[in-house]
């Protein structure tokens, strides 16, 4: 692996010419011009420019003039989708990858377990989930310590090289809430070890806070409890973290259907990530899709601006004139 800056943005690749590197970003090389380390690279060239540690490129395109870049980054990944969804609890990894696809995220969070090795051929979710083409964002769910987390984590990065990882620590099984004395203790080390944490935290901007102080790369705050689907239940605390981060907040939890996700995004919050209420769904391929629909619709709502609230009735069409 190398790391390489492209469009001002650090990237890891196991590329070794521009060609192999456009490939992995998903374009066509027939499409594209890039300029590399100052030079513009011929594009009937790309395959026999190499590239090596350190490079800088700059990748462009055609797009349509006036469309607005409503992306948004963390740790210098930049994404377009504002939904994260989770790889638990479908019954395959086949509908698994439906309901990704259907959603449109480009992020998914994975746990680390141990491999099978009674049944080393056992199917994986890398056979279905391409991690070139979607970030996996390994996660330390069930663990209640923050020693667990960070040697899950370790290990994480041993067996994909990632650095961008959820840290959760729990306190108790029943409710499933952070310990945020033990997560606080984790994101700090994890900081210091080069890792980008983004961090699973209770709705609550005190800690919110502490937590950016300490290294997070963004802030998770629960909507409610994990696989709960009782949506936001707490909007004020959401907003107040909103208001006060400096890095992106996602909602991390409790999300039922697509109206709570709408919620999360008209609080203004960068993301919301969720994996029970499409799982469960009666119909999670199309539930997938809802989902998508209503970060988007939330994410608009929220750029409009909201009219603001009365106290009484305003009469949409005026009184004056009236026969």
């Amino acid at each position: 692996m190398i790391s390489l800056t492209v469009n001002g943005e650090t990237r890891r690749t196991a590329a070794s010419t521009i060609a192999e590197l456009v490939r992995e970003l998903d374009l066509d090389p027939a499409k594209v011009a890039v300029e590399h380390n100052g030079t513009i690279a011929p594009r009937s060239e790309l395959s026999k420019h190499t590239v090596a540690d350190g490079d800088v490129l700059e990748i462009v395109h055609f797009v349509g003039g006036g469309h607005a870049d409503d992306s948004w980054s963390v740790a210098g990944h930049t994404f377009h989708s504002r939904l994260i969804v989770g790889t638990g609890k479908y019954k395959d990894f086949e509908q698994n990858a439906a309901a990704l696809d259907a959603s449109g995220a480009e992020i998914v969070t994975v746990a680390v377990r141990r491999v099978n090795v009674s049944d080393p051929n056992a199917p994986m979710l890398t056979d279905y989930i391409d991690p070139k083409k979607v970030t996996y964002l390994p996660n330390t769910a069930g663990c209640f310590t923050a020693d667990e987390a960070i040697r899950t984590l370790r290990l994480a990065r041993e067996a994909g090289g990632w650095d961008l990882v959820k840290l959760e620590v729990l306190g108790e099984a029943k409710t499933l809430y952070p310990d945020m004395r033990e997560t606080l203790k984790a994101t700090e080390v994890l900081a210091k070890e080069g890792f980008h944490p983004m961090v699973y935290c209770v709705d609550d901007p005190i800690a919110a806070k502490q937590l950016e102080e300490a290294g997070a790369v963004a802030v998770m705050p629960l909507g409610a409890p994990i696989g709960s689907g009782l949506g936001i239940q707490n909007q004020v605390t959401i907003r107040l973290i909103v208001e006060g981060a400096s890095v992106p907040v996602l909602v991390d939890a409790g999300v039922g259907t697509a109206s709570d996700a709408a919620v999360a995004m008209e609080l203004g919050c960068d993301g919301v990530l969720m994996n029970t209420a499409i799982a469960e769904a009666k119909d999670p391929i199309r539930m997938a899709r809802a989902m998508k629909l209503a970060v988007e619709a939330g994410r608009e709502a929220y750029l409009a601006g909201r009219m603001g609230r009365r106290k009484y009735a305003d009469p949409s069409s005026p009184l004056a004139g009236l026969i």
